[in-house]
């Protein structure tokens, strides 16, 4: 039998602060890198080209988040399931499980730039996309349906490594394909004059350098993992297991970009100013909440592997410990967007003084003081997916998709404008956080009998029973 060789971080084990934090800190920051991918497009759409070019971008980026839902779906099917099988030192089924997850993605892929190729356009038209950012617009989704099978493999290698414990191989990929990116745009867009394709072209050639780096680590990684027996290349009863996780969180987003799309199709309504500013305020607005919900990610690998390992204790736990983690995040993001929110609308906008800053600088005072409560539901989010609890997942999440949207078609019909629409984003998001700890609360998983505990109990027994003993020897 191959000796099994582990080199991977197994959060099943230490203290849950320590561990968490170390999981944790890569994460955000990788994710703030990741972020500078859509910052990067943006600060030099809106600089270099104009106004026009940057809600072109943002427009499309709407557009662009069902494609990445598909992936982030990927992502957690495949992490969770990895995650539980490797707590459970089932290293042949975690790398089967692997195999197939890579192997269903490129097919899902495959179907998704089929259908962008053929409906992108329709789909710009069906959001009321401005004739005069339209071309631009559909060039930069062009060239993004290009470059999907990118932005698949690499979250799936991601939510790999995350599952094996292991958060600062992706960070150095992110790290350095995030400051290419940054040189390449400036260079296609301020030096070739490539305009709104050279945005697209940049972002398209360092996501693929990054995914062909991670799904080659992410290969080289599992070999180090001795399985003791043939692993098989696919399994549908593991594509079934993957697809539990995966196909509610690719709905959860898909359903939310679907919203989305919906919300910004109310938005063009009021013209490209109200489009770049909103374009702006909101790439600030994903990076913060895109950083929360990667966390709730984690927290989700790391529930999946101490159920696995039998370590409910540790799950209940880890819930408070991340909770504080996040919140102790949203202070300082939160006082930063109150206070500086207008130098930081600077960096997008070509014209500080319109109607473009206004917005912008409105929806951030209006979704800021809120993240504490999205961080909370994340954070819960991230245990039920964990533990496997989609049906309570998916309840919570749509919740807040539906009060959203409605919310904001009716408000952008009253005197508040656009500022009634940006109100919707914490009426979603307190109702749903609301769902989503109480059905936190009342899990199923809560009851369960914790492996460890239940060693030390036996341990604890031994022990007094042979004191005893040795008591009435004396």
């Amino acid at each position: 039998m191959k000796k099994e060789t582990v080199t991977t971080n197994q959060i099943t084990e230490g203290v849950i602060w320590k561990q968490l934090l170390l999981f944790f800190f890569p994460i955000v920051l990788g994710t703030f890198f990741q972020q500078l991918y859509n910052i990067a497009d943006s600060f030099v759409a809106g600089k270099f080209i104009g106004n026009d070019a940057l809600a072109a971008g943002g427009n499309s980026y709407e557009i662009t988040l069902i494609f990445i839902a598909f992936a982030f779906g990927c992502n957690i099917g495949c992490s969770v399931v990895v995650s539980n099988f490797f707590g459970a030192k089932k290293y042949g089924e975690m790398k089967t499980s692997v195999y197939t997850s890579l192997i269903a993605g490129g097919v899902l892929c495959g179907v998704l730039m089929l259908f962008g190729a053929i409906f992108c356009g329709g789909l710009l038209r069906l959001i009321n996309t401005p004739e005069n950012i339209f071309a631009d617009s559909k060039l930069y989704l062009d060239i993004y349906i290009y470059g999907l099978p990118f932005v698949f493999f690499y979250n799936i290698a991601t939510g790999i490594f995350s599952a094996l414990g292991d958060s600062k191989t992706p960070f150095v990929f992110l790290a350095c394909s995030s400051v290419a990116n940054i040189g390449m745009d400036i260079l296609f867009v301020a030096a070739f004059k490539m305009g709104v394709a050279g945005v697209a072209w940049a972002t398209f050639l360092c996501q693929g350098v990054s995914c062909v780096l991670a799904v080659l680590f992410v290969v080289l990684r599992l070999k180090k993992i001795g399985a003791g027996e043939k692993t098989k290349l696919f399994s549908f009863a593991i594509l079934g297991k993957v697809a539990v996780i995966a196909v509610p969180s690719i709905l959860q987003q898909s359903f939310i970009s679907v919203g989305n799309i919906v919300i910004q199709s109310v938005i063009n309504t009021f013209g490209s100013e109200v489009m770049a500013g909103y374009s702006a305020a909101v790439k600030l607005n994903n990076m913060v909440v895109t950083s929360l919900t990667t966390l709730g990610n984690g927290i989700s690998n790391y529930t999946a592997q101490n159920m696995g390992a039998g370590k409910h204790a540790r799950v209940k736990q880890g819930f408070r410990a991340g909770l504080a983690i996040v919140w102790i995040i949203c202070v300082p993001v939160c006082a930063l967007y109150l206070i500086a929110g207008k130098y930081l609308m600077y960096a997008f906008l070509d014209d500080v003084s319109g109607a473009a800053l206004k917005t912008g600088l409105t929806f951030l005072r209006v979704i800021s003081p809120f993240y504490f409560v999205i961080a909370a539901k994340l954070v819960a989010d991230g245990v039920l997916r964990g533990s496997g609890m989609m049906k309570q997942f998916m309840i919570a999440t749509f919740t807040d998709l539906i009060l959203r949207v409605v919310l904001a078609e009716v408000l952008a019909l009253t005197p508040l404008g656009t500022t009634g629409i940006w109100m919707a984003w914490p009426c979603g998001w307190c109702v749903s956080a609301v769902l989503s700890i109480i059905f936190y609360r009342g899990g199923a998983w809560n009851k369960m009998p914790d492996e460890k505990n239940k060693e030390e109990e036996i341990v604890r027994e031994e022990e007094e029973l042979e004191e005893e003993i040795e008591g009435e020897g004396l």
